[in-house]
């Protein structure tokens, strides 16, 4: 059994929640990934930015947790951004083509300033 996933809040502003993910995430992990960040918008921050730069490693589990994620976002007309993706997985979101409805950023702070830029920054 592996690691789960640590996901961490690390700022909230309106419809914006930024959390730090870290640890692996595969198929024993994925579910919890997913349910915790479905939590956070249905506490009405349906916007969220996932910083993964503590990711270990990440297989098929964790990329289609993260689109649902997505999906569960743009359902409740949020968004999903990512941060600080590490190499693999931004090729396999490069590949697939999801990237474009994942954009992804270098760092937590540069992605809520491109994308929420009167949001205040992350502590």
């Amino acid at each position: 059994m592996t690691d789960g996933p640590t996901l961490t809040l690390t700022h909230t502003h309106r419809h914006l929640a930024a959390l730090c993910v870290g640890g692996e995430i595969d198929t024993q992990t994925a579910p919890a990934l997913r349910r915790e960040a479905l939590d956070v918008i249905a506490q009405g921050h349906p916007h969220l930015i996932l910083d993964l730069a503590g990711i270990t490693f990440c297989d098929s589990s964790g990329f289609n947790a993260l689109i649902g994620i997505m999906r569960c976002a743009m359902a409740a007309n949020g968004s999903l951004t990512l941060a600080a993706v590490p190499d693999r997985l931004s090729r396999m979101l490069d590949l697939t083509g999801l990237s474009t409805l994942m954009p992804s950023y270098p760092s937590i702070e540069t992605a809520m300033n491109a994308r929420f830029p009167t949001a205040p920054e992350p502590a």
